[in-house]
């Protein structure tokens, strides 16, 4: 079969929702400047409608996977795919177009636009991609308990309920994965498990993927599976984790946890 005719058959397939991983890394490793390898080579998969933590010591890569997976940074070698599309083979404004229509960001800082409402910052990337909006960005307030809350700026809102519109926006456009970076990392404890109660009904109710980055065990007890890295390399996993098996791995690794 001709480029022409794959590419047709990884759009239909797509398109019929028939491609079973959200996110596949083949191989995949990152290297910097006078050899400083930030990531070994990664073979894994993630399967649609699942919540995977990765967690480990700062420095351990988790950042540099999650920016590799999600079109952020070019890996040295290896590749990656969002669905069945191969990051490598996108140039530089297509694979723009790919992270603002197929997949979601929730950061640990929520990086609203200070200067527009809260709606209007959830109605953002249907409004870069030329989509109509409609009350989309309503209906994504609404399933984060802020529907009232549309026409307010986002200083008048705590961060917890900042960090829960950073989620109304992540998944507007009904991605194929959704990449949360410490989405916690700076909330209070009630906050945090509001937050990941949104993230978990995202994918049990909604069929969302996401990724998940993080360095706390509670958090990491909300998803269905647990990665853990060391010096770039992926040391262990965990079904169905629970907060206080990953910390007794965590200490066998010689990681300490808050």
């Amino acid at each position: 079969m001709d480029g022409q005719g794959r590419s047709r058959t990884t759009a239909t397939a797509e398109r019929a929702g028939t491609w079973h991983h959200a996110l596949s890394l083949e191989g995949v490793s990152r290297e910097y400047g006078r050899g400083v390898v930030a990531l070994h080579p990664i073979h894994l998969t993630v399967p649609r409608g699942r919540f995977l933590a990765v967690m480990g010591p700062s420095g351990c890569g988790k950042s540099t996977l999650l920016q590799c997976a999600a079109g952020l940074d070019r890996p040295t070698a290896g590749t990656v795919r969002i669905g069945g599309t191969e990051l490598s083979s996108l140039k530089e404004a297509a694979l723009t177009r790919l992270r603002r229509e197929r997949i979601g960001f929730v950061f640990q800082a929520h990086h609203l636009v200070p200067s527009l409402s809260v709606a209007e910052n959830v109605a953002l990337p249907l409004l870069l991609g030329r989509r109509t909006v409609g009350d989309r960005a309503l209906r994504g307030l609404a399933a984060v308990g802020l529907e009232d809350r549309g026409d307010a700026s986002p200083s008048e809102l705590s961060g917890g309920q900042c960090q829960r519109v950073a989620i109304a926006r992540a998944l507007v456009t009904a991605p194929d994965i959704v990449f949360a970076d410490e989405p916690t990392g700076a909330l209070d404890p009630a906050a945090a498990e509001e937050v990941l109660a949104l993230l978990r009904e995202a994918v049990d109710r909604e069929g969302h993927t996401v990724v998940m980055v993080t360095h706390d065990p509670f958090a990491a007890a909300w998803a269905d599976e647990a990665l853990f890295l060391m010096r770039g390399r992926l040391v262990g996993r965990q079904e169905r984790p629970d907060a206080a098996d990953i910390r007794r791995f965590l200490k066998d690794l010689g990681v300490g946890t808050a």
